[in-house]
């Protein structure tokens, strides 16, 4: 979809009474859809899954966007501490079992916003992974939630020749040779073989955090 395209359906969900929101991991690819968004309505709330490993470059990345373009950002965060997130031997989920870790502290976030909105507007793409190329751009989810993903068959390509065009900013971590930037304890710079998204799980052969898939029963 092209910008007159996601403006026109952003348009018509508001029209027909929907209550739309968005989330981002404030990163380089992943502004453009906030840019997009920043053009249409200002006021469409942004939610950033906070899970308290985030990279303090994150945090800073996206209080500059909120400042930079007028955006509504706002945290949410896990209920379970950290001080829980440990398995049975006591150590940290994130090194022990990272589903499970992206479930406390993704997933179940992403649940309460679920059941406040109507529409998911959400950045993904098909080039990013195997599962992500199954998608379509509009989808039902949990607590009869839309999943909305104008961008999904944007490249990559077409992702740096919008940042270029807008003169976007950057993530401060990638003229560091990070291309895909998660939770601090798991994220890596990715070796020339690797997928983009496999350095945010690095050695773990792990391309999601479950918001997009299931990956542990509840």
């Amino acid at each position: 979809m092209d910008f007159e395209e996601i403006k026109n359906a952003i348009i018509q969900y508001q029209n027909d009474g929907k209550r739309l929101f968005t989330t981002s991991s404030f990163q380089t690819h992943s502004i453009v859809m906030l840019h997009i968004l920043s053009r249409i309505d200002k006021s469409i709330p942004i939610y950033c899954l906070n899970t308290g490993f985030l990279f303090p470059e994150t945090i800073q990345f996206k209080d500059s966007l909120a400042e930079n373009w007028g955006l509504t950002i706002m945290d949410v965060k896990p209920d379970v501490p950290k001080s829980l997130q440990k398995d049975s031997e006591g150590k940290l989920l994130f090194a022990s079992d990272p589903d499970r870790c992206c479930f406390y502290n993704k997933v179940q976030p992403m649940d309460k916003l679920l059941s406040d909105y109507d529409v998911w507007v959400n950045g993904i793409r098909k080039d990013q992974n195997a599962n992500r190329a199954k998608m379509k751009v509009e989808v039902p989810s949990k607590f009869g939630t839309i999943r909305f993903h104008p961008m999904l068959e944007w490249t990559n390509k077409m992702i740096y020749d919008y940042i270029k065009e807008y003169n976007l900013l950057k993530h401060p971590l990638e003229p560091q040779g990070y291309t895909s930037i998660g939770c601090e304890p798991c994220t890596r710079k990715p070796s020339l073989e690797m997928m983009e998204r496999e350095a945010r799980w690095y050695g773990m052969n792990k391309t999601e955090c479950g918001l997009h898939t299931e990956l542990v029963a509840k």
